[in-house]
């Protein structure tokens, strides 16, 4: 009887997490660029699986070929949530297109090259988490996103090491323990990505830089501030609202509208956009009968746990005890 190759369980499990995570973040190209990514990651682990559980000798030829593809995919889903998509994606063709011709003429240089495609990636990627460029999530999708780069990244780094500590490993001792290696390898996988989304979630969103104490504000960050938040009244009901999307409402960079609202307010952007929203389902608590379900989904928000997050935040109390209290008086 066939058994189910622990690469390949290894894979379908982290992609069906960093699915999950990304669920309803859209993009232009990125859903396409995730999907792809997904698809290929779960394929290969299927090809691990069946070239070291079942010696399928000729998928050697097509692994690390496969293996070249994924970094470069990965990278262009999380730039294109970015403030500056990739403008000419095809380059990013260039590292498995180098890897095959590696494999077909020159085999030493396979594993190197592999080695510098995951790190260069990994890191890449890891640099878009470190500054403002992933803008165009939902701001209630931020830290699944972020989360997401950041899982992505750390798991590239860690097949780009265990794929050279293979390597050299095979050279001293042989290929009899390359199965268990590899066992090894996809188990720390599952342990990385289990152990980081298990890890206590927090408000995630690109950095704002410290207001300092006593700080004095600008007229042109006043200004700003009204432009923002004027844009900001045409907007804060949108479920899907991002940073990237209030920032093209309000003319300005991104970089900027965050920079404005941290120094002139002392919150980040979601913070900001949630006063707002919290502000109407006040008003609306107060004025009408609306059940509380429908009160979230009117002001913007997605779910039913980040709206209570949020209203107890800025009123210090749930928004059913909000009601009952406005109905005493």
């Amino acid at each position: 009887m066939l058994s189910v190759p622990l690469p390949f369980i290894a894979g379908l499990v982290v992609a069906l997490i960093l699915y999950r995570n990304l669920k309803g973040v859209e993009a232009p190209g990125s859903r396409r660029y995730l999907n792809a990514f997904l698809c290929l990651y779960a394929l290969q682990g299927m090809i691990i699986g069946l070239r070291f559980g079942y010696d399928v000798r000729p998928l050697m030829l097509v692994q690390p070929v496969t293996a070249a593809i994924m970094p470069p995919l990965a990278y262009l889903t999380f730039r294109a949530l970015s403030s500056a998509p990739v403008a000419r994606p095809f380059l990013h063709a260039l590292p498995p297109l180098l890897q095959a011709l590696g494999v077909a003429f020159a085999p030493w240089f396979v594993d190197p090259l592999l080695l510098v495609i995951f790190l260069g990636y990994g890191l890449a990627i890891w640099q878009l988490t470190r500054r403002e460029d992933i803008t165009e999530a939902a701001l209630q999708k931020t830290t699944a996103t972020l989360r997401a780069a950041r899982v992505t990244a750390l798991l590239l780094a860690f097949f780009a090491l265990t794929d050279a500590l293979l390597s050299a490993f095979t050279l001293v001792y042989g290929n009899a323990y390359v199965p268990m290696a590899v066992t090894g390898m996809n188990i720390g996988a599952i342990l990385i990505v289990g152990a980081y989304y298990l890890w206590p979630e927090r408000e995630d969103v690109p950095a704002d830089p410290p207001v300092e104490q006593g700080s004095v504000t600008t007229p042109e960050d006043e200004a700003a501030l009204r432009r923002i938040g004027e844009a900001l009244e045409a907007l804060y009901a949108q479920e899907n609202l991002s940073l990237a999307r209030l920032a093209r409402k309000a003319g300005m960079p991104a970089r900027d509208v965050s920079a404005v609202i941290n120094r002139a307010s002392g919150l980040n952007v979601s913070q900001y956009v949630n006063n707002r929203r919290i502000a109407e389902a006040c008003r609306l608590l107060d004025e009408t009968e609306r059940p509380l379900t429908a009160v979230m989904f009117d002001c913007g928000f997605a779910t039913k746990s980040n709206f209570n997050r949020e209203f107890r935040r800025v009123t210090g109390t749930s928004p059913s005890q909000w009601r009952a209290a406005r109905r005493k008086v």
